[in-house]
């Protein structure tokens, strides 16, 4: 077939495709308008976009530009990624692989006797046996097939398999339609790949260059697109709603955000006047007083529990990043001098980053503990010991850590400090490898001492990398979750003294399931996390005058 007629078949191709996208994008889009349906909405926007795409790709191709041959190996990859999702959904392959999971321990024993593996080495042991006789390709094929087989059939792939075809029959034209512009696209796409008609749109091997190396980023596009980017917009519109997490969705604007940030100051008759009668206590709560010389106020909020929770975020990221950066420091310092056993010393302070967070707190739970915990236990012996030795009088604290609101933040904060410091120090660690060796021999030749050393190289070389951990330690610090909920078993106790934001997020999305006020919680917290990283930014700035934003 002539250059011409392929290249006009395509154009035509593209132009039927162009329409029924946009059609059945439109028309989606209405039924989700109508609906107030914004995942449904979003995905026959993508329908519509696709059909742009499309329509462009039709001209370039007219006109034989290369522009039109990628864009339409966009559009027929998109369009196949999206035909592939809808028959997925359409015969719950989703759910199926998840029973799938749930079954997988069946196939442990054939993993266990390593039956593909040793198919596999058989079957090429030609790197140490060369040639390899053909009984023993044999061999390993058969053993690797039968490894392959007992293990799908192990975890029910048959099960799996029967019940996909009944639901292919059972979906009709629209699993047909799926399967039919899934085969199309892909057809397209071999069609637009090859050499002719790259050729003929005047392809270069750098155009090919640049699509290959697209291509294998198209997974991790399509996935951030997908289950960060989309429903991080998905959040957005829910933080306008009043959503419930089910099925009530009334839009409500703004409502949600001056719920939160809504205060009011009162002034009082008397220091200690009761709230209910300098506030409507239905609509706002006490938050705390302020006593100036002849005057007294009342400040009070429509949600107390948000700034509660904001006070607590901000106060424990006050003391846990620098407790987790500054000892980090002095450590990475310490294991980068050539003493015996540093390799041992590392990988020891580095564990505690990668315990699990559950494990951990439970056991800093139990060592917390007043009565039989360790902590307890040793600032008893201590004081213990000191007043035998000085004949001191000191009265043991026994700090109930968990369980009075004065020190169960700091709780958590210790815990927190001591998981985060081994990964601080591995990048600081990294960053003092960096700093070259001369600048120190230079500084000592010139009479310069440890710590003129560690002040005026040391720490200047290492700013991009403290910058770096202070940002990354800011924001774990804002968003601590795991911790606090462990610790104080969900609640945030005991009163509201562990109460952080995500907690109170998490409280209100889904244990209230007030899914939009959650949502509106989660886009205050981006806000004040986008505060600090800026403000951050801007001191290093002004510091070394060499980091522009």
């Amino acid at each position: 077939m002539s250059p011409a007629r392929v290249l006009a078949l395509l154009v035509i191709w593209h132009g039927v495709l162009s329409l029924g996208l946009f059609g059945v994008g439109i028309s989606g889009l209405l039924r989700a308008w109508h609906a107030l349906d914004v995942v449904r909405g979003a995905a026959h926007a993508a329908a519509v976009w696709l059909a742009v795409l499309s329509a462009a790709a039709a001209l370039c191709i007219a006109r034989r530009a290369h522009l039109g041959r990628t864009l339409s190996l966009v559009t027929h990859y998109l369009v196949f990624v999206a035909a592939l999702i809808g028959l997925a959904s359409l015969l719950d392959w989703f759910k199926g692989l998840d029973d799938l999971a749930d079954y997988a321990a069946r196939g442990t024993p054939f993993l266990m006797a390593f039956v593909i593996v040793v198919g596999y080495a058989v079957r090429t042991y030609e790197r140490r046996e060369r040639p390899v006789s053909p009984l023993r390709r044999a061999i390993g094929a058969a053993v690797m097939i039968a490894g392959g087989v007992g293990l799908a059939l192990s975890v029910g792939i048959t099960t799996a398999l029967v019940s996909w075809v009944a639901k292919l029959v059972a979906g009709g034209w629209e699993a047909l339609g799926w399967i039919g512009l899934m085969i199309a696209s892909l057809f397209m796409l071999r069609v637009m790949w090859r050499a002719p008609v790259a050729l003929w749109l005047g392809a270069r091997s750098v155009f090919n260059e640049r699509l290959t190396g697209w291509l294998f980023l198209s997974p991790n596009l399509l996935g951030f697109a997908l289950f960060f980017a989309g429903p991080l917009l998905f959040s957005l519109y829910v933080s306008f709603t009043n959503w419930d997490a089910f099925a009530r969705r009334d839009w409500v604007g703004l409502e949600n955000y001056a719920r939160v940030f809504t205060i009011v100051v009162q002034p009082l008759a008397t220091p200690d006047q009761p709230a209910s009668e300098a506030l409507d206590i239905r609509a706002y709560s006490e938050l705390f007083r302020v006593h100036l010389p002849g005057q007294s106020f009342l400040v009070g909020a429509r949600d107390r529990l948000f700034w509660i929770a904001l006070g607590n975020t901000l106060r424990f990221g006050a003391m846990a990043v620098p407790l987790s950066v500054v000892p980090a420091l002095l450590l990475a310092v310490l294991l980068n001098t050539r003493l015996p056993g540093m390799r041992l010393y590392r990988t020891l302070y580095f564990i505690p980053s990668i315990a699990a967070v559950v494990g951990v707190a439970l056991i800093w739970q139990w060592m917390y503990n007043s009565q039989v915990g360790w902590i307890n236990y040793f600032i008893t012996s201590a004081i213990n010991a000191i007043n035998q030795v000085l004949g001191t009088r000191i009265p043991d604290p026994q700090i109930r850590w968990l369980a009075d609101s004065n020190y169960a933040l700091l709780s958590v904060v210790i815990m927190s400090a001591w998981q985060w410091i081994g990964f601080n120090t591995v990048l600081f660690l990294a960053g003092l490898q960096t700093i070259p060796r001369e600048l120190y021999e230079a500084a000592t030749v010139d009479g310069a001492n440890g710590r003129q050393r560690f002040f005026y190289i040391t720490l200047p070389m290492l700013a991009p990398t403290t910058l770096y951990v202070l940002i990354t330690s800011t924001i774990q610090a804002l968003q601590v979750f795991d911790q606090v909920f462990i610790i104080s078993n969900g609640t945030g106790g005991p009163g509201t003294s562990t109460l952080t934001m995500t907690l109170n997020l998490y409280q209100n999305g889904f244990q209230s399931f007030r899914q939009g006020y959650a949502s509106a919680l989660a886009w205050v917290l981006f806000v004040v996390i986008f505060i600090f990283t800026l403000f951050q930014f801007r001191r290093q700035r002004q510091a070394s005058g060499a980091y522009d934003l």
